[in-house]
């Protein structure tokens, strides 16, 4: 391990710790309406990792977790919040997860369609957010349907209500909330995957990096750090990861 020095240096470059922070996944961060400040349980662990190497910390709020992923491959940010996917592992290191959660089909209330497996057929169409965790997975999985591709997870829901495919796909948390604001949907029973959300780095990055950042999150997890952030952000329907 490098001494605390040469890890911060290591960590951030440029003397600040550049934390990618991702708002398409409500799991992940928010902000709010009032103030425009961004919070959640990824800014609460990259502010505890700045705290931890001594550094201040700079915020960069994404809208997709496409943009969020590219601003860490890019080294224009160093440290990120994901879900672990193998595409996205080409340009960054993961450390283990931290947060477990669900990936979830929606449709409207008269769908004919009851359960996850009825979902990959021909002429089926599924909405996913462009570049999200959904879309990587079902993209190498889905056989027969055809995926459309809205902005951001965020208006996945809204682009499946306005157009006439026959599902949406995203994180759990996200489909509730929009079938109780918008009303005559249903979500589908179970699951299509869990989402293993981590944080990464540059996959550039001297080894020592990945390291500590792997250790930080077994700490945070073993601390109840992550399952104090769940609760005080009100996060319903995921878990703390197991220890690795």
């Amino acid at each position: 391990m490098l001494p605390s020095h040469d890890l911060a240096r290591a960590f951030a470059p440029t003397g600040r710790l550049r934390a990618s922070i991702n708002l398409g996944n409500p799991i992940l961060a928010g902000r709010r309406p009032a103030s425009g400040e961004v919070f959640g349980v990824s800014i609460d662990l990259a502010r505890a990792l700045g705290e931890r190497l001594g550094l201040p910390v700079d915020l960069l709020v994404f809208d997709t977790a496409g943009r969020s992923v590219e601003a860490v491959t890019r080294e224009e940010a160093d440290i990120g919040f994901f879900a672990i996917d193998p595409e996205r592992g080409k340009g960054i290191r993961f450390t283990a997860p931290y947060v477990l959660s669900e990936g979830c089909y929606l449709v409207r209330e008269g769908s004919a369609l009851a359960s996850d497996d009825e979902v990959d057929r021909p002429g089926a169409r599924v909405v996913v957010g462009q570049g999200s965790a959904y879309d990587l997975h079902l993209s190498r999985t889905l056989q027969h349907a055809t995926i459309e591709r809205a902005p951001s997870s965020p208006a996945v829901v809204d682009t499946f209500v306005a157009g006439s495919a026959d599902v949406a796909a995203g994180v759990k948390q996200q489909l509730e909330a929009d079938a109780r604001r918008l009303g005559g949907l249903r979500l589908l029973p179970g699951h299509f995957m869990v989402i293993r959300q981590a944080m990464g780095c540059p996959a550039r990055r001297e080894p020592a990096v990945g390291d500590a950042l792997a250790a930080f999150v077994e700490d945070m997890k073993a601390s109840g750090f992550v399952a104090q952030a769940l609760a005080r952000h009100g996060i319903d329907g995921a878990s703390v990861a197991p220890a690795h």
